[in-house]
């Protein structure tokens, strides 16, 4: 790691500055899971986020962003980033997008070189939205977070066998992957016929029908005091507005953390748990390429909502 107030990285055509690169974003310690942390500083976030570029855009490119940026590192203060700034370079691309009242400018990562000034900006963690811009209001992704009580990770895989089966019973194409911090998501392709209000609807009914299987260990109860001991079947991101994590962004959690693409074989793994990559490997992870093929499967709910609908009965 280079020193200096100040260390220039290439980004294709372009050249992105990187201020105090030297400035520890997550410190040394305790990981939270009785081992330790190691230190990573503003230009190891740099330096992690060009080397998963290749395998990370294709998840960001379109998609409108929130930002969360961690000036000061994962102990000080965060934000929330919508809108974007007019301090931006003219070259980071934007989408306009309605919101209640008006509208708002959310940045767009299209390349190298927009993900390093994000990340020299500490923007720690990209949360995308799931449809892109053109179509900002059809979702071209479905996701299913899994959300246990506690860190109950044991109880996260088998949620996440049960959920498989079910969308296997709907012949829907699905991915997993680590979230970094407790859980895993469950991502589906869909071919952006849909609006959000249907999706979301789809996959609150695929939730409740999983959970009414297995009342004892699943829930779809938005309130924390309702679930007990049952881990959250969470399907409110599919709204138009709300966003999830982007696969293989970092996350704000001592020894930093990657929302990590996986497998389905990789379930079985018993290494596994929700902050098994950091960035220290999650790219070594993404090269074995857990999701090769499967976005690019899309479907349109229509045949899967028949399929839900007579298993409902």
């Amino acid at each position: 790691m280079s020193g200096g107030a100040v260390r220039t990285v290439r980004a294709g055509r372009r050249t992105v500055e990187v201020h105090r690169p030297d400035k520890v974003l997550f410190p040394a310690g305790d990981d939270g899971d009785g081992g330790r942390a190691e230190e990573y500083t503003k230009g190891d976030l740099v330096d992690y986020y060009r080397a998963a570029a290749p395998f990370l855009l294709p998840h960001l490119r379109g998609r409108p962003l929130m930002l969360e940026r961690h000036p000061d590192g994962v102990d000080g203060p965060r934000f929330m980033q919508k809108n974007t700034p007019d301090h931006y370079p003219d070259w980071i691309d934007g989408v306009e997008v309605g919101k209640e009242g008006g509208t708002v400018r959310h940045t767009v990562c299209d390349d190298t070189a927009t993900l390093l000034y994000l990340a020299d900006q500490a923007a720690l963690t990209l949360h995308r939205w799931l449809s892109r811009r053109g179509q900002v209001d059809r979702p071209d992704r479905l996701v299913f977070d899994l959300d246990p009580p506690g860190d109950d990770f044991p109880a996260v895989r088998e949620a996440a066998r049960l959920l498989g089966e079910l969308l296997d019973e709907l012949k829907l194409p699905s991915a997993l992957m680590t979230t970094g911090s407790r859980g895993l998501h469950a991502v589906v392709p869909l071919d952006g016929r849909q609006d959000f209000d249907d999706v979301r609807e789809f996959a609150r009914d695929v939730a409740e029908v999983l959970a009414a299987a297995h009342p004892d260990r699943l829930t779809t109860a938005a309130r924390k005091k309702d679930r007990g001991d049952r881990l959250y079947l969470d399907v409110q991101r599919n709204a138009y507005a709300q966003t999830a994590v982007a696969p293989l962004t970092v996350r704000a959690r001592p020894g930093a953390p990657v929302a990590t693409p996986i497998s389905w074989d990789q379930l079985d793994d018993p290494g596994l748990h929700a902050r098994r990559w950091t960035i220290a490997d999650a790219v070594a992870q993404a090269r074995t390429q857990p999701w090769a093929g499967i976005m690019s499967r899309a479907r349109a709910l229509g045949p899967a909502r028949r399929r839900l609908n007579a298993l409902r009965g």
